[in-house]
């Protein structure tokens, strides 16, 4: 009776054992870089498409790197999920093992202007890349004030050089006043359109001729009397002076091809870096298998301004990255394709043009977060009033999600509808929770209550972060290897089962212990601390 009794309580330990390692009532203790900084999150998967998930699943603001590894197979990489300060902390610690880093620009999320400049040195001897860099900065500048009437200089850009004898290599990153662009694919966009002139030089088969077309050189043939001083007069008088600054804008541009190491047409401008969720090289990074990093070139005019509890190289780090873009008063740059191609450019705290699609959506795709989509959609279509989302925006550094809403103009500030300015929802996806704010210049500051979003919409969080888990693990000397899972310790034959908090307090149980406790010990002869041990270790 007795044994039977001692039996049923230490299989019903055992199962609450059990039941708590699979809800544990507190999250594992992870260690922090210092006391102001979020729990530290360093995971390395095999796949990108592993690592994205992961880091839209994880609470902490953390983002994706890709890592070459040498003597690895050419273009094998492994992707690392954690946050920018973790990144900084051991990238400039473990500089062998991190040297080959790069930056995962995720799929739609905001980002700013960025370029990869290069071109082969032994086959453009004659180009002056310094220059060339220069020429390119004034004229994006000068199409951003045209186009988004943004105004931004040299001293906007920041500029990184990985140059080698045979190879001239920049990185620029436009860090614009409280302006970005929507992703990378509307990035492109942009930069297609303001060089499409020389981009159609390139593919009809020539460079530029200092601007003069088949007809210019024709006159001059048939008219040699006529000296070239007097022509260009005639020419200046009877051109307008937008077709004046159009040519002077291709003469400027013809600095921009370059020949390629098998001697054909090519372009300064590496037009194949707007694509989703792609690899940007990082500042103070190299290839594999080279020793060129990114360093700030030697005419960079950009000047960080470091904040507090960072360093100036870590502030540049930070720049550098193209996706750190905070959500507070940016106005967001669209280069949209359809019907006319036409930019458009949006504003959190701007009323915006509403565009005339029909659907769900107006003027926009879903976002990556579909279920979250159809969960805004009901916050606006209630009391008969049938709003819409017009655009959305994802700002990866922050990992909040903002609708524009089209229709629907209730206003938790004012308590009524407005009369013609739109509202914002944002999602913030890390805390799991959504809140609104207004486009309306008397609630420019307003922020309404934060609401949880429903459990169906949540990304799940993975509580249990065991080292198993991972391809790959990194040793104290900054390696990262393959792991080898630990043998498992062998399983219980039984299966955890689902225990309320009130089997924890069972006093029956507790008496019938006690009870069959005092009979073995009156029964007994007293037991060695050795026997005792051995138990434990046994069990």
């Amino acid at each position: 009776m007795m044994m039977s009794k001692w039996g049923d309580r230490l299989k019903k330990v055992e199962q609450l054992a059990q039941s708590f390692q699979l809800h544990p009532l507190t999250r594992p203790y992870k260690p922090r870089l210092w006391p102001c900084q979020p729990s530290s999150v360093w995971k390395l998967f095999p796949r990108q498409s592993m690592a994205i998930g992961f880091a839209h699943s994880c609470k902490e603001v953390v983002h994706v790197f890709a890592l070459e590894k040498e003597k690895a197979p050419q273009g094998h990489r492994i992707y690392l999920v954690t946050s920018y300060s973790e990144l900084w902390h051991y990238y400039r610690t473990y500089t062998q093992s991190l040297m080959h880093c790069y930056e995962v620009i995720p799929e739609g999320a905001v980002c700013k202007l960025y370029f990869d400049l290069e071109f082969h040195k032994p086959s453009n001897k004659d180009s002056d890349g310094k220059s060339m860099v220069s020429v390119l900065i004034q004229y994006v500048c000068d199409k951003l004030m045209e186009v988004y009437g943004i105004e931004c200089s040299a001293k906007n850009v920041l500029n990184l050089d990985s140059s080698t004898e045979e190879k001239f290599s920049r990185h620029l990153i436009f860090i614009l006043q409280n302006a970005a662009f929507k992703d990378n694919i509307h990035v492109g966009r942009f930069i297609h359109a303001i060089l499409r002139p020389i981009l159609n030089t390139a593919k009809s088969g020539g460079h530029l001729e200092k601007g003069r077309n088949s007809q210019t050189e024709s006159s001059e043939t048939s008219e040699t009397h006529v000296d070239h001083e007097t022509k260009s007069a005639i020419e200046d008088m009877a051109e307008s002076p937008r077709t004046k600054r159009r040519k002077k804008e291709e003469r400027d541009l013809s600095l921009l091809l370059v020949k390629n190491k098998d001697g054909q047409d090519g372009f300064f401008v590496d037009l194949g870096v707007y694509t989703k969720n792609r690899n940007f090289r990082l500042y103070k990074s190299s290839k594999v298998g080279k020793n060129a990093a990114f360093t700030v070139a030697e005419n960079n005019k950009f000047i960080v301004k470091p904040t507090k509890g960072k360093s100036a190289e870590e502030s540049v780090f930070l720049a550098s990255l193209v996706c750190n873009v905070s959500f507070t008063g940016q106005k967001i740059l669209t280069w949209d394709i359809p019907e006319t191609g036409e930019p458009k450019s949006s504003a959190p705290h701007r009323q915006q043009r509403s565009a005339s699609h029909s659907g769900t959506f107006s003027g926009c795709q879903s976002s990556p977060y579909q279920e979250v989509d159809n969960f805004v959609l009901t916050l606006v279509r209630k009391d008969g009033v049938q709003g819409s989302i017009r655009r959305w925006n994802y700002f990866a550094a922050e990992q909040l999600l903002v609708y524009d809403i089209a229709k629907y103009r209730w206003c938790e500030n004012a308590r009524r509808f407005h009369k013609s300015n739109n509202i914002m929802i944002v999602v913030d996806l890390k805390e799991e929770v959504w809140y609104q704010k207004c486009h309306d210049p008397d609630c420019r500051n307003f922020r309404s209550s934060s609401y949880p979003l429903p459990q169906e919409v949540t990304v799940g969080y993975i509580l249990m972060l065991d080292e198993e888990d991972q391809a790959y693990l990194m040793d104290d000397a900054g390696n990262f290897e393959p792991c080898q899972a630990p043998n498992q310790a062998p399983q219980s034959s039984m299966c955890p089962v689902e225990v309320t908090p009130d089997e924890w307090e069972d006093e029956q149980n507790d008496l019938d212990y006690l009870e069959s406790l005092n009979d073995y010990e009156q029964k007994s002869e007293e037991i060695s601390d050795q026997l005792l041990l051995t138990c434990v270790t046994d069990f």
